[in-house]
């Protein structure tokens, strides 16, 4: 058995079985950049918040400064919806990451032929995301490459009769070296073309 780091679309990958079964462990929202902006955005929005109760209840709840000298209407009231609004996309961003959406797996098992797909999704009846496959079905392995204002560097997997099925992380690109050592390798496992160099 050996192990490798992909870090590509991957905490880990994994060949064993003779080399007939890679299994690859795709990262969601539990990165580091989600953690970061999601404390971020709790401690502003906190502040905010405190600061349109203080200037309200003209009892200062802050450490920082004194906001008691606020006119609540319209200085207090509008930084306490500022961090109302802000709790908010803060509970949403530690909820995706407690559900850790787009988090999942990608086995390729050569002993049964088959392709399994994993990702958990928001909670309901698509939490589970899992698409099967066989690997004789599989047509080629494809990379796509966006440069701009929002790129994306990624690979997919070409089936017949199905749309192409993403098997990267989403997030922030990665580089053009890694994208083209991973989908070789996957090419090679799979013994299917190349596409999009």
């Amino acid at each position: 058995m050996s192990r490798g780091n992909g870090s590509l679309m991957t905490t880990s990958t994994t060949i064993n079985k003779g080399d007939r079964l890679l299994h690859q462990n795709v990262l969601g929202s539990r990165r580091f950049s989600n953690y970061w902006w999601a404390t971020i955005v709790t401690l502003g929005a906190s502040g905010f918040l405190l600061a349109g109760v203080s200037s309200y209840l003209k009892v200062n709840l802050l450490i920082v400064s004194d906001p008691t000298q606020l006119v609540f209407v319209p200085q207090g009231l509008v930084m306490g919806l500022y961090g109302t609004a802000g709790l908010l996309l803060a509970t949403y961003l530690w909820l995706i990451i407690l559900w850790d959406v787009g988090g999942g797996y990608n086995e390729f098992n050569q002993e049964t032929g088959t392709i399994k797909i994993f990702r958990w999704g928001f909670p309901g009846k698509n939490r589970r995301i899992e698409i099967n496959s066989r690997i004789e079905d599989v047509q080629s392995v494809i990379i796509t490459v966006k440069e701009g204002l929002n790129p994306r560097r990624a690979l997919y997997l070409r089936i017949k009769g199905r749309r192409d099925i993403p098997l990267t992380r989403v997030g922030q690109p990665v580089s053009l070296t890694e994208l083209e050592t991973e989908g070789a390798k996957l090419a090679r496992f799979l013994e299917v073309s190349l596409e999009g160099l």
